[in-house]
């Protein structure tokens, strides 16, 4: 048998023609023999039915590998470890975790899986193709399982329920998964750092860690991602758009968090509680940043001084120091500043607009914050004290400037005559000396000064 089967490999026998002809499917479906065709077309009308659930399939053998799921049974047992499966088909599979086979490879990206069923829906990444379309939201899923339970999100149907806390889940793994929250456990381990976690897709994704991939780009401004989600949140930037909505106030959110996050602010709830202090907050986010007060811990260095902050905004902010970047522009008379909140101040200057008004004189200001320091004029409070003399001052950045007289420290030095200062603004103000920049003018007379102070002195002048 084996030397007829060798003697009509090395002949070149021709094909057999495809002639019979599925008549059920959408597409033109074909095959070379009548019973490959009789089995296909049992996949239309699966006459097996299961006496204990409302499951049918197109075969008997399907159906009593099916019954095994029913009643316990798990004949195939994995010799490296103590799974057991109903299928010694999901054995074979089960088996590649141990050898890392992975024999279907893409041929676009050659991505390599571990069955052929992953590889398929894998390619429609490729190819943009999403056979399973929702006719309620016109969202695609490549595979019809992420498609019914997405149709469940419509129904508002929950089928699995928690035990434990009640919650419901579409389908049946988001259930398990979700357990895993009351029983601790993560049976995912990174082999490079020995982290668990309760999913393998957040694992693949931590993994991304160590080895810095990030396979998910931006189709606008090139920009990488680790995680396919954080790119689709990232191009709302580039659409604008907002699709999750208040009830409440009608505001839009790019991202469902910030909107539970929001609902939060009419609720009042405030379900994370700092187990050090009283504080409750409504994300848990803003309980990290929090605790750090507790603790100390900056975790965000700037790369070009030893500074360290609380936040990263914090950093982004303070880096701007050391590249003299001021994105934020005036629009009417062009001064640019390093943050924002400086430029909103001192748009409130253009419009004379001083809502802050001190309780015990007519001074007014733009800022509260300036407020708050004026008041202390009548309070006589000078809270910050230099350790170092009996001096005290009203302004901790007096303060600071202050100690660096103590220090000696100047390291704020001119570029065209090598004169140091102890801080920016005094630099500031001098290199006016060799530009001939005088940026406050009199409003009565149109003399302009170098310094503000010099101004104030002229306009009382003109008042006298």
């Amino acid at each position: 048998m084996a030397s007829i089967k060798g003697n009509c490999l090395e002949q070149n026998v021709p094909e057999v023609e495809t002639q019979y002809h599925c008549n059920q499917c959408d597409t033109d479906k074909s095959f070379s023999h009548n019973w490959q065709l009789s089995i296909h077309l049992k996949t239309h009308t699966k006459p097996y039915q299961c006496s204990q659930c409302v499951k049918s399939f197109a075969t008997n053998s399907s159906l009593k590998s099916h019954m095994s799921l029913h009643i316990g049974e798990r004949p195939y047992q994995c010799s490296q470890c103590e799974r057991a499966f109903s299928r010694n088909a999901h054995l074979k599979i089960h088996a590649m975790t141990h050898t890392g086979e992975k024999p279907y490879a893409c041929t676009d990206c050659g991505k390599t899986f571990s069955q052929k069923c992953y590889l398929k829906i894998h390619m429609h990444l490729h190819t943009g193709e999403y056979p399973y379309q929702c006719n309620q939201c016109s969202k695609g899923f490549s595979t019809n399982s992420s498609f019914v339970s997405h149709m469940g999100i419509h129904a508002g149907e929950r089928p699995y329920k928690c035990s434990v806390c009640d919650k419901g889940f579409t389908i049946k793994q988001s259930l398990i998964t979700h357990h895993r929250i009351h029983t601790g456990e993560k049976p995912h381990t990174c082999n490079q750092c020995g982290k668990g976690f309760s999913t393998i897709t957040v694992l693949k994704t931590h993994t991304r860690t160590h080895t810095g991939e990030k396979p998910y780009k931006c189709s606008h401004c090139g920009k990488s991602f680790n995680e396919k989600n954080q790119l689709a949140i990232h191009q709302r930037i580039h659409t604008g758009e907002k699709p999750y909505l208040c009830r409440h106030c009608l505001k839009a959110f790019s991202r469902n968090d910030h909107l539970i996050n929001h609902l939060r602010t009419h609720t009042g709830e405030k379900p994370y509680k700092c187990n050090q202090c009283d504080n409750a907050y409504i994300s848990n986010d803003r309980l990290i940043k929090h605790s750090r007060t507790h603790s100390g811990e900056k975790p965000h260095h700037c790369s070009q001084c030893d500074k360290a902050f609380l936040l990263k905004a914090h950093l982004k902010r303070h880096l701007r120091t050391h590249t003299g970047e001021k994105p934020n522009q005036c629009e009417i008379c062009n001064k640019t500043f390093a943050q924002k909140s400086n430029l909103i101040c001192h748009l409130r200057r253009h419009t004379e607009d001083k809502q802050y008004q001190c309780s015990q004189c007519d001074k007014a200001f733009t800022v509260r914050q300036d407020l708050v320091r004026h008041h202390k004029i009548h309070t006589s409070e000078k809270p910050f004290k230099c350790s170092q003399c009996d001096k005290s001052f009203l302004l901790n950045y007096h303060l600071t400037k202050h100690i660096k007289r103590h220090t000696g420290d100047k390291k704020f030095k001119c570029n065209q005559c090598d004169k140091t200062f102890t801080t920016k603004m005094s630099l500031g103000h001098h290199h006016r000396t060799h530009t001939g920049e005088k940026p406050y003018q009199c409003s009565e007379c149109g003399k302009s000064f170098a310094r503000r102070h010099h101004l104030q002195g002229h306009l009382r002048t003109h008042s006298e």
